[in-house]
């Protein structure tokens, strides 16, 4: 399995970002985001069962955020909208076996490596 995340980046306050990760190795029941701002633990972003339905959102990004996947490659999306600087932070995606959508980090198998978004006011 290999989960790889791209399209991090440097915006201003209230700008868009579109992160994608590449999933391959197999298919899995549920695809998440989560974040990690410097000296805080990792937090719970997004997170969608594989064929798109069950769509949940963290409360600081419900409405701006949305998450879906590219039914013909496999490629898991985050598009972030009206970015603030509390955004700022690693973006990391991840995967899960079981078809039960999930917001705690303990719950998924794999892990891809993260990418960096940089919200600046």
């Amino acid at each position: 399995v290999q989960l790889q995340a791209s399209g991090g980046g440097m915006v201003q306050a209230g700008g868009s970002l579109r992160l994608s990760c590449e999933a391959s190795g197999r298919t899995f029941g549920v695809f998440g985001w989560f974040r990690q701002a410097p000296g805080k633990e990792r937090e719970f972003v997004a997170a969608s069962r594989w064929r798109g339905d069950r769509r949940t959102y963290s409360d600081s990004v419900k409405g701006r955020f949305t998450i879906f996947r590219d039914n013909r490659d496999n490629t898991l999306y985050l598009q972030m909208n009206s970015l603030k600087p509390e955004d700022t932070a690693v973006y990391v995606c991840a995967v899960r076996i079981e078809n039960i959508v999930g917001s705690s980090p303990s719950s998924y198998d794999y892990w891809g490596h993260g990418t960096l978004v940089t919200v600046s006011s």
